[in-house]
């Protein structure tokens, strides 16, 4: 390996970067030297950020990196990685050359919206702190239009190449139930238009089922096979001719890989191509690709937490000489915020190779498969929002060790009572 203690850098400060260093600390304390880089000195708990727009404060979601990474003994570097050179071993942070002799490329998806016409132009997005703000301007400005008496059409969109558009399905709930709560909703048209063949394609049936229902039980307009072509001012235009009206445009655009690295096999959007189980870059042993910067199609918190101790036990069991405990198995676990009640979803994925619907419910594992809507539920996601800034702000992974155990105990217990 070239040194006596391993060089392990970690490129990324989201999910599955922190998941990664933590884990990787847990696992062989002082038998590697651990670096994590990120361009942000805060990490930010990004699940969350669905409240912003309803009045939460942004500053609430961020845990200042430096105590945890200090506290464990991680390097903390802060800089943008611009890239990799596999054959010489390092990775380039903002003019410098850093040498690992592992590496974890965690660096995230951002987001395109110029790749539809008029999308950034005319469209609200819901990505970072700074665009939610602005919607949370936008509803303010629809609340009082409605209140005066001026009918208004909201409408969310969903376009191709966004594979799990979660954060949007659960805006659309909550702008509901919110209005309702205001007093305003009568004045105020909302629609849904996807290119999904199905509402949350990607998770079966079950979650198709939920939205449709409560699409109907709350006046919601939905629109499936909507594949948009461009945006205009006050009209979105489909593929399949339809034009739909807007005072008010909600979207999530198409995911694109945050950082390209052209030294390392990627696909058409730049993301890496990995090992399914083992996370390691195709042709490339020494590195691993964890959460969305990855291949894996779906998107997600959760997953990027599977992936990230997939990698990293991997990882140290290198390091250490060991057989790794576990590879990463796709079972995606949310929580659907609604306002007024939220969906429990948990479902086993499966790759199908077809580019078109790339990952499905695992056929062979449908007693995985569990979804249920109440009031209840709110709490699980409360609970999620305590545990994870607790356990990151000790520079402790989230889903290893004691706690977690508790944890998902707690939460098999209400999925096999609250969902089925």
């Amino acid at each position: 390996m070239g040194t006596v203690q391993p060089r392990i850098v970690v490129a990324g400060g989201g999910f599955a970067g922190l998941e990664s260093a933590f884990y990787l600390k847990m696992r062989l304390a002082e038998r590697a030297r651990i670096t994590l880089i990120s361009d942000q000195e805060q990490f930010l708990f990004k699940p969350n950020t669905i409240y912003i727009p309803f009045g939460l404060d942004p500053e609430t979601l961020k845990i200042p990196l430096a105590r945890p990474t200090q506290r464990k003994g991680i390097t903390l570097i802060k800089g943008a990685v611009k890239g990799v050179d596999p054959e010489a071993k390092t990775v380039q942070v903002d003019g410098q050359k850093l040498p690992y002799d592992y590496l974890v490329v965690a660096t995230g998806a951002g987001m395109r919206p110029d790749e539809i016409p008029g999308l950034r132009e005319h469209a609200q997005t819901v990505w970072t702190p700074e665009e939610m703000l602005r919607l949370r301007g936008a509803f303010d400005a629809l609340l009082s239009d409605a209140r005066e008496g001026r009918r208004r059409q909201v409408l969310f969109l969903i376009p191709p190449n966004n594979k799990c558009s979660g954060p949007l399905y659960e805006m659309v709930f909550m702008l509901d139930t919110w209005l309702r709560q205001k007093g305003a909703r009568s004045a105020v048209e909302i629609a849904w238009s996807t290119f999904e063949a199905g509402y949350i394609q990607v998770f079966g049936p079950r979650l198709n089922e939920v939205v449709t229902g409560e699409f109907a039980r709350r006046g919601i307009t939905g629109h499936t096979q909507h594949v948009v072509e461009r945006v205009e001012h006050g009209e979105v235009v489909y593929k399949n001719g339809r034009r739909l009206p807007y005072d008010l445009l909600i979207s999530f655009p198409p995911y694109i890989a945050a950082t390209p690295f052209a030294g390392l096999p990627s696909d058409e959007r730049g993301f890496l191509r990995t090992d399914l189980g083992t996370r390691q870059v195709v042709g490339h042993p020494d590195i691993y690709a964890a959460g969305d910067a990855g291949d894996f199609p779906v998107k997600q918190a959760f997953l990027a937490f599977l992936q990230a101790d997939a990698a990293a036990e991997h990882l140290a069991s290198q390091v250490l000489g060991i057989t790794p405990a576990f590879e990463f198995q796709p079972v995606s676990m949310c929580v659907m915020e609604q306002f007024d009640k939220a969906t429990f979803a948990q479902v086993p994925l499966r790759l199908t190779g077809n580019p078109a619907l790339p990952v499905e419910v695992q056929p062979d594992a449908m007693d995985l498969y569990r979804v249920g809507s109440s009031a209840p539920w709110r709490l699980g996601k409360k609970l999620l929002g305590i545990y994870l800034p607790w356990r990151f702000g000790a520079g402790e992974p989230f889903h290893a060790g004691a706690p977690w155990k508790v944890m998902e105990v707690g939460l098999k217990l209400m999925s096999r009572v609250m969902a089925s």
